[in-house]
């Protein structure tokens, strides 16, 4: 792995960094590790990789749930059909949707969720773009927009996660300054973590891929050993590792993603295009729930912990670590202006195909349908949540209405 990992650090100039990243999986799942990939040569490399590419099928969402409704035994009216959905929630599960199945709010709108399993965030989304699944809520914001950059027809119509509960962490004792801190240090995460990036370029430097020295582990719990060991002087934890960090004796949190750069979009909810122009009555009547959902959640959070460590194999303990700190936020809205912002910082940083640049990423954010399931969902619920709905219609007009749509970093973590 590491030999690959030097061969997709070192590719061939003009090839961008969010193109070598992704094919750097691709590649890792075609050749076995037993056969040989280190004596993998760039051009060796590049010949697999485009083997890869020209595997993966671009074509529209074409599932049988796209069009999968079951009328009642009567042939009843479209407001009897019984609306099929194929949703992927990644591997930690949806807290929203845990809330909805387990309160019946799906039934009650007519929608069967159909649950489809994934390893990674590579997999669901080339489920999508294969037709899969028809939608995905716990990918992240990058990989989906990196898709987009591609040629990929997705459309952002809600949310999942606006922040994870992601510390930065380092050996305990260490004492924090700020974003500034990171300058010239080892920083243990993917530099394609736009809100870190950000920040940096924020301070004032042009290329913050080399402001900093990024060092990219398999996983959390690498990275997280790399800082005890000494080899790395911070390292950016994932939302389930936050019980793990709080109760070490060897790493002091410094503080959030989350303060580092406000609302900065952790896991948006990514269609096909085309998925989306023929179910647009299924797509509200999904964001009426999870609206609604939402709003039992902010009410609710200490059944939600039970609730979502049940669904998700975990306890009580674990859950709460995360879900009951303020870091952790869900919200349901496409969030127009963080994803602008996000695309911008990628753009710059060189994560998204040169594509990217002739694209208008509005043309894949669908507030609309979001604005008319707010309306409906505050018509139906609003006397029990008022001050939710309230609080959702400024964020709604902060996100979406006003003509700011790109927000600046901000390095306020102090």
């Amino acid at each position: 792995m590491n030999c690959l990992r030097r061969l997709t650090t070192t590719f061939p100039s003009g090839w961008n960094r969010g193109l070598s990243s992704w094919l750097f999986t691709s590649v890792q799942n075609v050749i076995p590790q037993k056969e040989g990939l280190c004596m993998l040569t760039r051009r060796n490399f590049v010949k697999v990789a485009l083997g890869s590419m020209t595997a993966l099928p671009l074509v529209g969402c074409s599932s049988q749930a796209a069009s999968d409704f079951g009328t009642t035994s009567d042939g009843g009216s479209s407001s009897d059909r019984i609306a099929t959905v194929n949703w992927n929630a990644g591997t930690s599960g949806n807290v929203l949707l845990t809330i909805a199945n387990a309160k019946g709010y799906f039934d009650e709108a007519g929608i069967k969720i159909n649950m489809v399993q994934a390893n990674a965030n590579s997999d669901a989304l080339t489920m999508l773009s294969t037709g899969k699944t028809d939608v995905v809520s716990n990918a992240g914001t990058a990989a989906p927009l990196q898709q987009i950059a591609a040629g990929q027809d997705f459309t952002i119509f809600g949310g999942h996660m606006l922040t994870g509960c992601m510390p930065i962490i380092a050996k305990k004792g260490t004492t924090w300054n700020g974003v500034q801190d990171f300058i010239g240090k080892k920083v243990a995460a993917n530099p394609s973590y736009f809100a870190l990036t950000g920040a940096v370029m924020d301070l004032g430097y042009d290329d913050p891929l080399t402001a900093v020295d990024w060092q990219t582990y398999t996983d959390y719990t690498e990275a997280m050993a790399a800082v005890v060991r000494g080899d790395a002087d911070y390292a950016l934890m994932g939302t389930g590792q936050v019980q793990a960090v709080k109760n070490s004796q060897d790493v002091d949190i410094m503080c959030y993603q989350s303060d580092i750069m406000a609302d900065y979009s952790c896991c948006r909810m990514e269609c096909q295009g085309s998925w989306l122009e023929e179910n647009k009555e299924t797509a509200q009547k999904l964001l009426v729930v999870l609206l609604r959902a939402q709003a039992y959640y902010e009410a609710n959070k200490e059944e939600a912990v039970s609730l979502h460590a049940e669904a998700t194999g975990t306890d009580d303990d674990y859950v709460s670590a995360f879900m009951l700190d303020d870091h952790y936020q869900v919200n349901v809205d496409p969030l127009r202006a963080s994803v602008n912002r996000a695309w911008d910082i990628l753009d710059e940083t060189d994560f998204l195909d040169e594509k990217a640049k002739q694209m208008d990423i509005n043309d894949h954010i669908n507030t609309e349908l979001y604005r008319s399931a707010l309306d409906e969902a505050k018509q139906s619920y609003g006397d029990d949540y008022a001050d939710f709905f309230t609080k959702m219609e400024s964020f709604y007009t902060e996100q979406n209405i006003d003509t700011q749509t790109t927000q600046p970093a901000s390095s306020c973590c102090v």
